[in-house]
């Protein structure tokens, strides 16, 4: 790529000067009757020094920019009148100044008289795939860089280089290409043919060549004639052309009759009449659009589809494009695997074996090279249809040894307990394939199983990968004679080291492993019917989102013991354990409260020696037990530094991205409406809430916990977008802007209205909790709803001191632990509440 010192502006002159010389050049080349490849990569390299020159004359010498050429001028086939396309690619947003860097770039262009096709783009246009321009997503194919940022260049190159973009080309190609022979009856043999657009012409050169780059390159060795006949056909193509432009000195590109004796003349043909001389160069085009017509038919019926960088699906399934260049890269086998999964087929057996020929060439920590690497692997592990058969392929090739050697350990291994009927690696990808069928919706018309309220939990898990994680790990300590929880949770720590895996990802792991026979030794050994066998039990798990993932693991790791093992008696018993420890959990957590204890305290300030324990315990003392499993260390202590120096009226807000979410964390002093407030801001911007906490000490501090998605992509579009939330939940939690107007705005827009799916339900309960009234309401999750369910309780004076939020799908579950003067509701003031709720729900 050049790129020269910024110096003088070029003058008009001498760029003129310099092209005229160039197209001298050409010119004379194609009298010759050799305007083909070599003539034209020459001008259009010329053509490139004189755009690189005005470029940085423009932009300067160090620009975030960079310029591209795209289509044929990609290509170097330049032709005397052929458009220039040009994509002016910037790294950050546009701005006046780039506009009049352009007007630099491109009026000179225009002034020498050349025929300038522009596209101007930001890089990050290119996270989205523009499928109403095929033609723009054609031309990128050929795209080359002429000058400016190397970097910008290369990260732009890796945007484009992207499985789903390739296929989106792919149907852009295929479709153009109906659409162009469309006119021509779709027949080469043309008696005035076009030599650019007609069936067998230089458009169709470049299709065959542009299907083998997208799909596999190894097409142009397997053409229905050896690759140089092909190579012949576009050069000759190209002198026809070059002839062509340069008699009628504009972009013409049909032979016509009066044009075959010219070319015919030019190129040399022989014969004393002009008539022999046309028929033999008629006869050579016909022989060589038949030629490239054959070559396209061919690619495009046999094909693969691109399913990832280097990789494509075939009738074989997944395979490498160049299988000698995968053997070096072991970091890129599993994307093969995750192809394999998207695509719905298998690996290839060609692919099996390649990798397990140089399987043992790598270590663990090759697979891993980068924090994209680890999250590439959790990202396979989600459980959905055809994971257990590419674990299966990749266990059998010897791959998911070499990745978890702790795993490859159990290879084959027996343990005589008469009561497992599997190896022990067999029986961890049995359990998985559980979790893949609880995973996949059933077909229509499919009777129940029984496992549908199973199939539902999974449907709520935010990270199902960590479950299936779990799985993988919590056996490998089997391998030795060593007590195999303990042990396998030592040899988890291990690979968590190498993924480097985050810390709640790690504790839950951890968890899930270390007390994977817990809830199976409760269900069928202990008398769940007791209080206080649930009571210890959801002590043991904490949360409900550990709960779901501990009873999902528990029916996959029993079911996957025998087929007889599971039977629908001890589903049963599982699944009432899980409602009785949900209850526990959702209704009665609110009375068990951090005491004065400096224990958990000390814990975190031992981590973190700037928070000291004192200040620690008084942030912790009062709020429920609960929030030491919610949160881990880290957490707890950003929260702590959030409620210093707090005051009425302010609000400390933290808003960090959490994986494709968002996380609000608000800590202020408690007042009435605030938590209805909150909630109606995150509407107002058009917030979908997920999840969330609230919680309020005895101090009277509020700790306000929200998970949403930003479908919108409010924060992603616009630069001051978080300045502009936080100043309007500021205003709104003062007092000082009425939130039931902004919101009102939004929910009056069709964009917003739903038919109702779910029948509301308003549910209250004095008696699960010692402390609290507990209000449970079930309902559709549309725009608003939390905001408006609050604010009804506080206009009946109610205390919002404790909520859980949950969404299933269309289905919003909230549970709000509330007081009225600092005490439960009578039975009257329940009643009067619910029936507001319900007649809100009703209406809504």
């Amino acid at each position: 790529m050049s790129n020269p010192a910024r110096g003088p502006a070029t003058s008009q002159p001498s760029l003129r000067a310099r092209l005229d010389a160039a197209r001298d050049t050409l010119a004379a080349a194609t009298l010759r009757g050799e305007g083909g490849r070599a003539a034209l990569a020459a001008y259009a390299g010329a053509v490139d020094d004189l755009v690189s020159e005005l470029f940085t004359d423009a932009l300067g010498a160090t620009p975030q920019a960079v310029v591209l050429a795209l289509g044929g001028y990609g290509r170097r086939h330049l032709c005397l009148h052929s458009d220039v396309d040009l994509l002016a690619l910037f790294g950050g947003p546009l701005s006046a100044s780039h506009e009049s860097a352009l007007a630099g770039l491109l009026h000179p262009l225009w002034d020498l008289g050349l025929a300038v096709g522009h596209q101007v783009r930001e890089l990050d246009d290119f996270a989205r795939i523009e499928t109403d321009n095929p033609e723009f997503l054609l031309a990128l194919v050929d795209a080359r860089p002429i000058a400016g940022d190397r970097d910008l260049c290369d990260r732009f190159m890796a945007r484009v280089d992207r499985a789903d973009l390739r296929a989106h080309v792919m149907a852009a190609l295929e479709a153009l290409t109906d659409e162009r022979h469309a006119p021509f009856n779709n027949t080469f043999y043309q008696l005035e043919p076009d030599v650019k657009e007609a069936p067998g012409g230089l458009r169709d050169v470049a299709a065959v060549r542009a299907i083998a780059r997208l799909t596999d390159p190894s097409l142009l060795q397997q053409g229905p004639s050896d690759a140089a006949r092909l190579d012949d056909a576009e050069e000759f193509l190209l002198q026809v052309r070059s002839i062509l432009h340069l008699d009628a000195r504009r972009n013409q590109n049909v032979l016509s009759h009066a044009m075959q004796e010219r070319v015919a003349a030019l190129l040399a043909y022989p014969g004393a009449q002009p008539q022999a001389r046309v028929e033999h160069l008629m006869g050579d085009y016909f022989r060589h659009a038949r030629g490239v017509a054959r070559w396209l038919e061919r690619v495009r019926r046999v094909a693969p589809a691109p399913v990832g960088p280097q990789l494509v699906s075939g009738s074989d399934g997944v395979r490498f494009t160049d299988p000698a260049a995968a053997l070096n890269q072991p970091e890129r086998w599993i994307a093969a695997f995750q192809a394999a999964i998207e695509a719905g087929a298998a690996v290839s057996d060609d692919t099996l074996a390649v990798i397990q020929q140089h399987a043992d060439r790598y270590d663990a920590g090759d697979f891993f090279p980068d924090a994209a690497r680890q999250s590439a692997w959790l990202e396979f592990l989600k459980p959905r249809p055809g994971l257990y058969a590419r674990l299966s392929q990749m266990h059998d090739c010897g791959l998911l040894g070499r990745i978890l050697p702790e795993f490859g350990a159990i290879t084959c291994r027996v343990v005589r307990d008469f009561y497992h009927k599997y190896t022990v690696d067999e029986h961890t990808l049995l359990a998985i394939r559980t979790l893949e069928r609880l995973a996949t919706p059933p077909s229509p018309g499919t009777p129940p199983n029984g496992r549908e309220r199973f199939a539902s939990l999974m449907q709520d898990l935010e990270r199902p990968e960590l479950l299936v994680l779990a799985l993988l790990l919590h056996d490998v300590g089997k391998s030795g004679d060593e007590e195999h929880v303990a042990e396998s949770v030592r040899l988890a720590n291990g690979v968590f080291d190498r993924l480097a895996l985050p810390s709640d990802a790690r504790e839950v792991v951890e968890f899930l492993i270390a007390n994977h026979l817990q809830m199976s030794t409760v269900a069928f050994r202990r008398d769940t019917e007791d209080p206080e066998t649930v009571r210890r039990f959801a002590a043991v798990v904490g949360v409900e989102e550990r709960l779901k993932m501990l009873t999902l693991l528990t029916l996959a790791d029993v079911d996957a013991v025998s087929l007889e093992t599971l039977t629908p008696w001890k589903a049963e018993l599982l699944w009432r354990l899980y409602v009785d420890t949900y209850n526990q959990l959702t209704l009665g957590y609110g009375d068990e409260l951090i005491d004065q204890s400096q224990s958990a305290a000390q814990a975190v300030a031992a981590r973190h020696p700037d928070l000291p324990a004192a200040e620690l315990a008084r942030f912790l003392e009062g709020l429920p037990r609960r929030y030491l499993q919610l949160f881990d260390q880290a957490a707890i202590a950003r929260h702590v530094r959030l409620a210093r120096d707090i005051h009425p009226d302010t609000v400390h807000v933290s808003l960090e991205p959490k994986g494709s979410a968002w996380e609000l964390t608000v800590v202020t002093l408690d007042k009435p409406f605030l938590f209805s407030n909150i909630s109606g801001v995150l509407s107002s911007f058009g917030m979908d809430i997920l999840r969330g906490h609230a919680m309020t000490s005895p101090h009277g501090l509020v700790l306000d916990v929200f998970q949403f998605t930003d479908r919108e992509r409010f924060f992603e579009l616009n630069p001051g977008a978080r300045d502009e939330f936080v100043g309007v939940l500021e205003q709104v939690v003062s007092g000082r802007v009425d939130v039931t107007s902004r919101l009102r705005r939004r929910q009056e827009s069709p964009v917003h209205a739903r038919p109702r799916r779910v029948t509301p339900v308003v549910y209250c309960d004095n008696h699960a909790s010692q402390r609290y009234t507990i209000v449970e309401i079930v309902a559709d999750d549309r725009l608003g709803l939390l905001y408006r369910v609050s604010r009804v309780m506080s206009q009946q004076g109610c205390g919002v001191d404790l909520v859980l939020i949950a969404t299933e799908g269309h289905k919003a579950i909230d549970v709000f632990h509330i007081t009225q003067a600092g005490a439960k509701l009578s039975p009257a003031a329940q009643d009067a509440l619910v029936a507001s709720l319900q007649r809100l729900l009703e209406e809504d």
